[in-house]
């Protein structure tokens, strides 16, 4: 009997109809597996951040390194370039930042801080030469230049490192670790090689 033949028959349309039920069965499985994938799949966001030329991956709990570089930069910039005119404003910009675990202490030192510029009346400035990321530490390095002068004294020129372990936390950068030192970036293959003849005499 031909196929066709078969299908016009009562066990033809009973035989089509279980075949159906599978099929619906089945596809509603691979729905539901494939709602659960969606639901549980990090989303990505990319940005192009005006300091970069190219594109950067955020997740809600991870980032390139080109992201989190822009921001290690952005951090030395704004710490690095401190007048008593705009003291106060890094401290405000920079707290909604800080994790909770390095809150208090990192508000406190630039408490500390801002009443020396105040009162002494120094402008810093930071010019940043390199800025590099240490996968293995998760640690952006911006280093450069760092000059600072009071009103009636010559420009005292020093090398600044900022040292940043900058997480994310729901798509948002959250500064984990701050360390500031007048040397070369502290990186892992440094360390291990120990410290640099050069720097160690720097004042």
């Amino acid at each position: 009997m031909r196929l066709s033949d078969f299908l016009r028959t009562w066990e033809g349309h009973e035989a089509e109809n279980r075949f159906s039920r599978i099929i619906i069965l089945g596809l509603l499985g691979v729905c539901v597996i494939t709602s659960l994938a969606a639901w549980r799949t990090e989303r990505s966001i990319i940005l192009v951040p005006p300091t970069l030329t190219k594109e950067v991956e955020v997740t809600r709990t991870a980032a390139s390194s080109e992201f989190k570089e822009s921001w290690g930069l952005f951090l030395a910039e704004l710490l690095g370039n401190t007048t008593p005119a705009n003291a106060d404003f890094l401290k405000i910009a920079i707290e909604p930042l800080l994790a909770p675990e390095i809150y208090r202490t990192v508000l406190d030192a630039m408490t500390d801080q801002i009443k020396e510029i105040k009162m002494d009346r120094v402008a810093i400035s930071f010019t940043p030469r390199h800025v590099d990321y240490e996968a293995e530490t998760n640690k952006v390095f911006v280093s450069g230049e760092l000059k600072s002068q009071g009103p009636s004294s010559k420009p005292d020129i020093k090398p600044r490192t900022y040292e940043f372990i900058i997480a994310i936390k729901n798509y948002r950068p959250r500064l984990e670790f701050i360390d500031v030192y007048p040397d070369d970036p502290r990186t892992l293959e440094r360390l291990k090689a120990g410290p640099s003849p050069q720097r160690a005499a720097t004042p």
